[in-house]
């Protein structure tokens, strides 16, 4: 199917059952691969921090590399949706910083959405990019930014009260308009719970199998990461 993958395409999908594959890319001979294999979302994630520039975490990298990389991935992309991460810091501060880096990466990168971490706390954020006409995919549950206040990388929201404030973030971004919204490392149940509630499509890592969609990182899924 070489019809180009768009936010509303993303939401026929979800109304229809019909599920949402994406993986990272970060450079263009692999995104090129990526596309033509029919995967309907690219995300250019932040993830370059670990396995191209190999950082223990992804808070180093900087704006300039993340357009570095999605000038990259455009090039090699007919037909999916390229979503590119805002990297830590470059959004947190307030809402007027984050429209700003999020006009960055459309106008030097040519992607088509970016994404962003966190719940109620960036939901000023989220509208104010919308409303600039940038369509933005949420991320909550382990956000990889914040590692150093979990201390871990283990499953979130096992607990009832964060189980409950996950499902109050994600109305809360979906309210702000976020077009989709990531959910990694949290339990199946709570997944298939709030995909169930919310009307935009959900993209688990880690989440079970009752989301909307599926993402991975490429070199997870295959086997170049050699950490776990």
């Amino acid at each position: 199917n070489a019809t180009k993958i768009t936010t509303n395409t993303l939401q026929e999908m979800k109304r229809e059952g019909e599920k949402i594959t994406m993986l990272t890319s970060y450079d263009y001979s692999l995104a090129r691969l990526v596309d033509a294999a029919g995967i309907d979302v690219i995300l250019v994630g932040d993830s370059a921090s670990n396995v191209m520039a190999g950082n223990e975490t992804t808070i180093p990298i900087t704006l300039d590399h993340m357009i570095y990389h999605a000038q990259c991935v455009v090039k090699g992309v007919e037909r999916a949706l390229v979503v590119v991460d805002l990297p830590f810091g470059t959004y947190q501060g307030d809402s007027k910083t984050a429209l700003d880096s999020a006009i960055r990466i459309m106008k030097e990168s040519g992607g088509h959405a970016v994404k962003l971490e966190g719940g109620a706390e960036v939901a000023e954020s989220i509208e104010r990019i919308v409303s600039a006409g940038i369509p933005v995919q949420g991320h909550l549950g382990l956000t990889p930014q914040s590692i150093y206040k979990f201390g871990t990388y283990s499953v979130r929201a096992k607990e009832d009260a964060e189980a409950a404030q996950l499902l109050e973030d994600a109305k809360a971004i979906e309210a702000a308009g976020c077009f989709s919204i990531v959910f990694e490392k949290i339990p199946a149940e709570l997944a298939a719970k709030v995909s169930s509630q919310l009307s935009v499509p959900t993209i688990g890592i880690g989440a079970g199998s009752e989301c909307d969609g599926q993402v991975l990182v490429l070199h997870d899924m295959l086997g170049i990461t050699k950490d776990f």
